[in-house]
């Protein structure tokens, strides 16, 4: 899901800003104490967006004083055009954005911070799982509010196991003992026809492949304030561990994008990989009777980069506006709504007073909920979070590739900071 805004000038952010902050005075004069009527885009296309839709029509009937319009547009056709309506005040005041473009939207004065909101004991804010609020941090502000939030998660080919009587793995060691244990070169050429693991190294699920080994080992990359943490001994024994596990042992490819794991996987070809819930569409089209399984945990237990989506205000909203969305906010988070959205969509809830045994019946969710404990946010705050992962991609790809990990990691860190000093 990694997106990225182009970077614009100055002079362009100030015309933006100033736009914006006219349109919200227009709402304001424009308020007749009437029903509130509101326009929500996102971009959810399949079953999500059906359900997200129904709910806001629930939203609709339960009261009288506001009316949300619901906008579907795909994600790309969403991140080219909000900006621009925005600043011409025929923008939504409700969007849904994925967390890396919030510090971007919230910089150019584009999106209205909901610490109030998050701060009533009234809104139910404080059930929310912790992590799933950071996605939503700019500039120490909240400016999102989850709507979807889902960890990192290894799905396993159950049949393979099986075969090879391999237990489901719990820690790194067991992980690459397992793998090993799954990989098969029958005709000794060096090259396996299976491989225990598919193991991503560059364009990641979401990016959070690596950040998840790098924290899990008890690294990091790049902190909410902007420090740059990439060049550590954590991280270098973690890309050592890593690299020495693949290079030794021939668990898994080198040079694997996100899509090629997947394919890997499909094909009956990897025992393990990493990914979301798509993974189980992918294994139940492919006849691949699968499982789902926490990441192992690694020195510093498990950090699962998470998948995840936000609600913000956008500035256009006046304040009746903007309480007319919080209140829909508060709507959206009770109980039975998570459960019906969680169900039909296939995302994990997003609050705490709703667990596993609530949503049973959809198995994969039921094991995706049981590991939202171990969610983190995917660089939280930082603006230029693209060139950020390009940079860390950069070195856990060379790294695999048999480059010396401490240089790496050096030039790593002199790059984003270089990138987070612009």
């Amino acid at each position: 899901m990694s997106r990225s805004i182009p970077p614009i000038a100055a002079a362009a952010a100030a015309t933006i800003a100033l736009a914006l902050t006219g349109c919200t005075n227009a709402a304001d004069a424009d308020s007749t104490g009437g029903t509130v009527e509101l326009e929500f885009w996102h971009g959810y296309t399949e079953a999500d967006g059906k359900v997200l839709d129904e709910l806001v029509a629930e939203f609709n009937e339960s009261q009288d004083g506001v009316e949300i319009t619901p906008v579907t547009k795909p994600w790309a056709t969403l991140l080219d055009t909000a900006l621009p309506a925005l600043t011409a005040g025929n923008g939504p005041q409700l969007l849904a954005l994925p967390p890396e473009n919030i510090p971007v939207y919230a910089s150019r004065g584009a999106l209205l911070p909901l610490d109030e909101w998050y701060d009533s004991p009234d809104s139910g804010a404080s059930t929310l799982n912790p992590q799933a609020v950071e996605t939503g941090l700019a500039d120490g502000e909240r400016f999102g509010a989850p709507l979807s939030f889902t960890p990192l998660t290894m799905f396993i080919n159950q049949t393979l196991f099986d075969e090879a009587g391999v237990a489901v793995p719990t820690t790194w060691d067991e992980w690459v003992e397992a793998a090993t244990a799954l990989t098969v070169d029958e005709n000794g050429d060096g090259t396996p026809e299976q491989y225990g693991l598919a193991l991503q190294d560059n364009a990641t699920v979401g990016n959070g492949v690596w950040i998840s080994l790098l924290q899990s080992g008890g690294g990091d990359v790049v902190t909410p304030e902007g420090e740059v943490l990439v060049d550590s001994p954590e991280n270098v024994a973690t890309l050592e561990y890593w690299t020495a596990a693949v290079r030794d042992h021939q668990i898994s490819p080198t040079g694997l994008t996100g899509v090629d794991a997947d394919e890997l996987f499909k094909a009956g070809k990897a025992a393990m990989t990493l990914g979301g819930p798509w993974m189980a569409s992918i294994a139940e089209e492919s006849g691949i009777e699968y499982g789902i399984a926490a990441l192992p945990a690694g020195p510093a237990g498990i950090k699962a980069s998470a998948l995840a989506v936000d609600m913000t205000v956008t500035a256009q909203a006046s304040a009746e506006e903007q309480a007319a969305a919080e209140q829909f906010l508060t709507w959206f988070y009770q109980p039975e709504n998570m459960v019906t959205w969680s169900l039909a969509s296939g995302w994990p809830p997003l609050t705490t007073d709703v667990d596993a045994a609530d949503v049973a019946e959809n198995p994969v969710v039921a094991a995706l909920t049981e590991q939202s404990q171990y969610g983190v946010a995917l660089l939280p705050g930082v603006i230029p979070q693209a060139d950020i992962l390009t940079e860390l991609d950069t070195a856990t790809q060379k790294a695999m590739a048999g480059g010396a990990i401490a240089e790496l990691l050096q030039t790593a860190q002199t790059e984003m900071e270089a990138t987070l000093a612009e």
